[in-house]
């Protein structure tokens, strides 16, 4: 008879640090990718081949921003928290409000990074289909590497 082992828990303070500053590496790892992107994104607004898009289009690379800074405000939140609520000690709940919050920061990023596929494709192939079909795959990629895969593996352990 095979016995679950329960997963380890983290039973001092010091083991809380040690989950919470680990979280805030992964944001910081993180956060220059998404604020070149963010940056990018800014920058395509003032070239000439932006006011080219139909209007849609150019809602649609809004959107897409929009999309990456709210991926930027919520990837930051954690530090922001702890800076301000739980400076002098690291809470369990800290602990999984930063994992939680890191992960739903991938959501708004990779549909970001799949609106802006879907637009280059229009320009680059002229194909509505094409492009929505490319978009669609890249976001079934990162959906399936960055939760799919993950979350199969965390089953796996139980």
């Amino acid at each position: 008879m095979d016995a679950k082992v329960a997963p380890a828990r983290p039973e001092t303070d010091q083991s809380f640090d040690k989950l919470a500053q680990e979280a805030i590496e992964e944001a910081r790892v993180v956060l220059p990718g998404i604020q070149a992107l963010f940056g990018f994104q800014l920058i395509a607004v003032f070239s000439e081949r932006f006011h080219h898009l139909a209007q849609a289009e150019q809602v649609m690379h809004y959107i897409a921003l929009l999309l990456v800074a709210l991926a930027i405000a919520i990837i930051m939140t954690p530090a922001a928290y702890h800076r301000l609520v739980e400076r002098e000690a690291v809470t369990e709940f800290f602990v999984r409000l930063a994992s939680w919050l890191i992960a739903g920061a991938m959501v708004p990023l990779m549909l970001a990074v799949a609106l802006e596929v879907y637009l280059l494709g229009l320009i680059v192939l002229h194909s509505q289909a094409t492009s929505a079909t490319i978009a669609c795959a890249v976001l079934l990629v990162f959906a399936g590497l960055w939760f799919g895969f993950p979350l199969a593996a965390r089953s796996q352990r139980r």
